[in-house]
């Protein structure tokens, strides 16, 4: 006869062991998983620090070591130590729909938790809190968002700050001509070439334009060695503008998925309340970053801080 206490191990073993096969049997991304061996999820090919190619087949960045977090409780749910990661580079044109369509499971990058975009997929615990601001030439005219009415701007396609520019010419009659560029590096070439008065982004992209470089002839975004107007040229600029709005990053996953959502979450969760996620800032955003080893020095805010001592899936918008 078992010991008593054996006899409830055991059975609080099969009560997990049971837990995590319903919940890979109720996941439709769980069950993808395990039927493939294979996870793919989303990485960006500029969006420093966040996700980015820095040399050699990988992404890296703030976010996409997030990503490495979930994956490896993926791996320990399914009891898959073989579980292979495959990534898929996407745009913030196409990343939506490449959730939606199963292409990709899983995608942490740069992408804006709103209300709207609910409709059409799931996100995770946030992972980054910021403001939205603008890039403009030192001097320019244009200190905030209400210097705007009547000027060029640009933005990249696909963003939120790109809905809401649109917004704002119809709700607040701004009568802005908004320019919308493929990528942030050709939207900071717009301002460098006078094409628009103002580049308006989320902060932390902001600071990675000046600390890293643009231009045209690098893939934009991408941390340069040097250039024509590259970091040399970073005096040259300036981020303006009360935040017009605060908002947050979440890893993104398909709708209807609460088994996977409860993984990432968890995930992101204890990184946050741990220390992890703090560790992970300062390596990313207070530190030397590859590949050319530039510093963004920006600081932990006191909403990164609060995001950080409680955790939760709450847009801002």
């Amino acid at each position: 006869m078992f010991p008593a206490v054996l006899r409830i191990a055991l059975a609080g073993a099969c009560t997990f062991a049971g837990a995590a096969h319903a919940d890979e049997l109720d996941s439709p991304t769980l069950r993808k998983i395990r039927d493939t061996g294979t996870i793919v999820i989303g990485v960006r090919e500029a969006a420093v620090p966040f996700s980015y190619m820095a040399g050699g087949g990988h992404a890296t960045g703030y976010s996409y070591e997030t990503a490495q977090r979930i994956v490896v409780n993926v791996r320990e749910t399914l009891k898959l130590p073989a579980l292979r990661v495959r990534e898929l580079a996407v745009t913030p044109q196409n990343r939506i729909t490449l959730v939606q369509n199963g292409t990709i499971d899983l995608e942490c990058s740069t992408t804006t938790h709103t209300r709207e975009r609910e409709n059409d997929v799931a996100f995770s615990d946030s992972i980054f809190e910021y403001g939205m601001r603008m890039l403009v030439k030192r001097g320019s005219p244009v200190q905030d968002f209400g210097d705007l009415a009547g000027r060029t701007v640009v933005t990249t396609a696909g963003t939120s700050e790109e809905r809401l520019l649109r917004r704002w010419n119809v709700e607040r009659a701004m009568n802005m001509h908004i320019i919308v560029a493929k990528t942030h590096g050709e939207s900071v070439e717009a301002v460098r070439a006078g094409r628009a008065v103002a580049f308006v982004m989320d902060e932390p992209l902001l600071h990675a334009a000046l600390a890293t470089g643009y231009t045209p002839g690098n893939t934009p975004g991408a941390p340069v060695a040097q250039s024509a107007h590259s970091t040399s040229d970073a005096h040259l600029y300036a981020i303006v503008g009360k935040p017009a709005r605060s908002e947050v990053y979440g890893c993104m996953f398909r709708r209807g998925d609460a088994p996977f959502k409860r993984i990432a979450d968890d995930t992101i969760s204890k990184m946050e309340r741990s220390g992890e996620a703090l560790a992970l800032y300062r390596r990313w955003f207070e530190s030397p970053i590859p590949p050319t080893g530039v510093n963004l020095d920006y600081p932990l805010s006191e909403q990164m801080k609060a995001l950080f001592a409680n955790p939760n899936d709450q847009p801002l918008d």
